[in-house]
């Protein structure tokens, strides 16, 4: 077998593995009942027109791509796992919106350079294992002088603590894999885009989530719904000391945050222009 098979086999496995965490749990119901909010901010500010040629990528359920298909513009919604898709789908017609779905890799778009007028991604493409492959296709789909907006955790916030507190307790990530959290410095997506985009804005924002009364109310529902956070309990599921060290570090996160009954998550919000051919 030739190096560059094994390499795509060790890639298709790892794709397998992404699709297949992300269909755990329950992700539609953290779209639609904990961020949706998200969705409209990342439409508002990409400026999101009707008749545009819109691509949400990694749109899970669509909590972007609907919207935007709701103002009228034409949206493909492409995403790595077909079940979250599907709950898309009904959630579109519920909302009366017209829409593509397609199943895609983040990393190899199945789409024309510049077929798209906006370009986005909400706490999407941040999960694609290869950071660099899929900003430079965010950036080859969208059309000279078009709009690319991102929303993603960053690494301070509380999405992005999160993350960190599962990290010792979750399988050691792949080679060439990088961290989520990271598509929330804005450092680190200037050197991603680099100078084919101009006009970029980065902007620290927070998302206040009053779902949850109490730590344990958080930490019960992410264990239950939230595709990364099921996938590290099983990875330790034969461990109950670890399993209840987990429990009290995810409890205590969130008691640090809770104020009143809310929190405030963390997000960074990136608007930039495709420069000109």
């Amino acid at each position: 077998m030739t190096e560059a098979s094994e390499a795509d086999r060790a890639d298709h496995a790892l794709k397998a593995k992404h699709r297949a965490m992300w269909a755990l749990g329950d992700y539609p119901s953290v779209a639609s009942n904990v961020v949706a909010e998200l969705g409209d901010v990342l439409v508002r500010e990409c400026n999101v027109r009707r008749g545009d040629r819109v691509l949400d990528v990694a749109a899970g359920s669509g909590n972007a791509a609907i919207p935007a298909a709701a103002l009228g513009a034409d949206v493909i919604a492409s995403d790595l796992t077909p079940e979250l898709m599907e709950v898309g789908r009904r959630l579109a017609e519920e909302r009366g919106a017209r829409l593509e779905w397609r199943e895609a890799d983040a990393e190899s778009l199945p789409f024309e350079d510049g077929e798209f007028d906006t370009v986005m991604s909400c706490v999407g493409v941040m999960f694609a294992p290869h950071h660099q492959p899929a900003a430079d296709e965010l950036v080859r789909v969208c059309r000279p002088g078009g709009t690319i907006g991102l929303i993603n955790w960053t690494p301070e916030g509380f999405i992005g603590q999160m993350f960190k507190t599962m990290r010792p307790y979750a399988p050691p990530p792949p080679p060439g894999a990088q961290p989520p959290p990271l598509w929330g410095d804005p450092e680190h997506v200037h050197t991603l885009l680099g100078d084919r985009v101009t006009d970029v804005d980065a902007d620290r924002r927070m998302l206040r989530v009053d779902r949850f009364e109490r730590p344990e109310e958080f930490r019960e529902y992410f264990k239950e719904c939230y595709g990364p956070t099921i996938a590290t309990y099983r990875a330790i599921a034969e461990d109950p000391e670890r399993v209840a060290e987990l429990d009290g570090a995810l409890a205590d996160l969130a008691a640090r945050h809770l104020d009143g009954g809310a929190m405030e998550w963390e997000y960074l919000l990136v608007t930039a222009h495709r420069t000109a051919a």
